[in-house]
C-alpha cells in the first residue's frame, strides 16, 4: 500500500512540515525582512485562513478536471507559495505567498486524504486515510526542529527550500502516475455546503473544531506548560515525546480501523486526549508528562483519520467535501486554541493551567464523538464500498 501511496504522504509531509515550520524561524525571517515577530506571526494567520477557505471551496471544483490534475495545481500552488516564501523581499510578499500556499494546502490535504481513499479497496480505507494523516503528523513533528536547524546553519529561507524541495518531489511522482490515479466520484454541481445539511457531517466538523482548539492549540504551549511546572530542562524530551506519540498513532491506527470500524476509536481516543490534558494539568512528575504528552500526541493525531472514517465510510462518493470541512475545522481550531492561549496567559492565567482550559473544548468533543461513535457502530456492518474505477 505505501508504495502506491508514497507520493500522497510526501505531499503530506511536504504541508505538515509547511504548517508549523514558521515557528522556529520567526525571529530570523522578522530580522530579515526588517519587521516585527508579531507581523511574521500574521503569516501563520493567513495559511490557516487560506486553508480554511479554499479547502471546502475549490476542491470540487478542481478535481471536475481529473484527480491527477487537481493534485498537481493545488501542488503547484503550494509549491509557487513557497517559494515566493522563500525570496520574498519584504513583509507585504511574504504575506501574500502564505495565502497563496495556504489555498493549496487546503485543496491538496482534501484531494489527498480522498483520493488515498479511492485507490484501495473498502476493507483498506481506514488505512490508506491514516497513511496521509502520518504524513502531515511526521512533516508537523519535523517542522519546528528541522526548520530551525537549517535555518541556524544556512538561514530561513533554506528552510523554505526544503519544503519545496519535497513538493516538487511529490509532484513529479505523481505527474508519473497520473494515469493510475483514481476518479472522485465527486456530486458535481451540488453546493458546497450542502454535505453540512447531514447532522453526522456537521457535528464531525464541529467536533474536529473542538479537538483542534485543545490538542494542536495548546501543543503551542507546552514549552511554557513545562517551564512553570519546573519541567523547563525537560521541554525538548516533551516535544519529541509528543510527535512520536502523533507518528506512531497515526501510523498504527489504520488496521484496528479497518478491522473494527471506527465506533470504539471514535470514543476511545478523544477520552485519553482529555486524560492527558488532565494529567498535566494536576500532575508534575517528568515521567508522567512524558508518558501524557506521547498519549496526547497519539490520540490528536489518531483521530483525525478515526473521523473522517466515521464520516465517510458509508458514502465514499461525499469523502472529499466532508473532509475538505473537517481539515479545514481542525486547523481553524488550532489558530482559535493559539489565540486563546495567548488571551488567557495575557489575562494572567498561569502556563501550567492552561492544559484544565483544554478540557472545556476536550470534553465537549468527547461528547459529541460519542453521539458519532453510536451512529459508525449502527453502520459498521454495512459491507464496504468497492474500490472507486480507475
Amino acid at each position: 500500500m505505501i508504495r502506491r501511496l508514497w507520493p500522497l504522504i510526501a505531499a503530506a509531509t511536504a504541508l505538515g512540515i509547511d504548517a508549523y515550520v514558521l515557528a522556529g524561524v520567526l525571529p530570523s525571517i522578522a530580522d530579515s525582512l526588517t519587521t516585527t515577530v508579531a507581523m511574521i506571526g500574521l503569516g501563520v494567520t493567513a495559511f490557516t485562513a487560506a486553508y480554511a477557505l479554499a479547502g471546502p471551496l475549490l476542491s470540487g471544483r478542481l478535481t471536475r478536471g481529473g484527480t491527477a490534475a487537481a493534485l498537481l495545481v493545488a501542488l503547484g500552488v503550494f509549491n509557487l507559495g513557497n517559494l515566493v516564501t522563500a525570496l520574498a523581499p519584504g513583509i507585504g510578499v511574504f504575506l501574500v505567498s502564505r495565502v497563496v500556499a495556504g489555498a493549496g494546502a487546503g485543496v491538496l490535504t482534501a484531494v489527498a486524504t480522498a483520493t488515498a481513499a479511492a485507490m484501495v479497496d473498502g476493507n483498506e480505507r481506514g488505512r490508506a486515510m491514516a497513511m496521509v494523516t502520518f504524513g502531515l503528523s511526521a512533516g508537523t513533528v519535523a517542522g519546528v526542529p528541522v526548520g530551525m536547524l537549517i535555518g541556524q546553519t544556512l538561514g530561513w529561507r533554506w528552510t523554505m527550500g526544503l519544503v519545496v524541495a519535497i513538493g516538487v518531489l511529490s509532484m513529479v511522482a505523481l505527474a508519473a502516475r497520473s494515469r493510475t490515479l483514481p476518479s472522485l466520484a465527486a456530486t458535481r454541481g451540488a453546493p458546497v455546503f450542502g454535505v453540512l445539511r447531514s447532522a453526522r457531517t456537521a457535528v464531525g466538523v464541529l467536533t474536529a473544531f473542538l479537538l483542534g482548539i485543545a490538542s494542536l492549540g495548546l501543543y503551542t504551549y507546552l514549552l511554557p506548560m513545562a517551564e512553570t511546572r519546573g519541567l523547563g530542562e525537560w521541554g525538548f524530551a516533551l516535544v519529541w515525546a509528543w510527535g512520536i506519540g502523533g507518528v506512531t498513532g497515526s501510523a498504527l491506527v489504520g488496521r484496528p480501523l479497518d478491522r473494527y470500524g471506527p465506533g470504539v476509536l471514535l470514543l476511545v481516543l478523544p477520552a485519553l486526549l482529555a486524560t492527558a490534558f488532565a494529567a498535566v494539568w494536576v500532575l508534575t512528575g517528568p515521567i508522567v508528562w512524558l508518558v501524557a504528552a506521547a498519549v496526547w500526541g497519539a490520540a490528536g493525531w489518531a483521530s483525525v483519520p478515526t473521523l473522517q472514517q466515521a464520516l465517510t465510510h458509508d458514502r465514499p462518493e461525499r469523502a472529499m467535501p466532508v473532509i475538505a470541512f473537517q481539515m479545514a475545522a481542525m486547523y481553524l481550531g488550532s489558530a482559535v486554541g493559539a489565540a486563546l492561549g495567548s488571551g488567557l496567559l495575557a489575562a494572567g492565567t498561569r502556563a501550567g493551567d492552561l492544559a484544565g482550559w483544554a478540557l472545556a473544548p476536550a470534553g465537549a468533543g468527547v461528547l459529541l464523538a460519542g453521539w458519532i461513535s453510536l451512529v459508525a457502530l449502527r453502520g459498521h456492518g454495512r459491507a464496504p464500498e468497492p474500490r472507486a474505477r480507475v
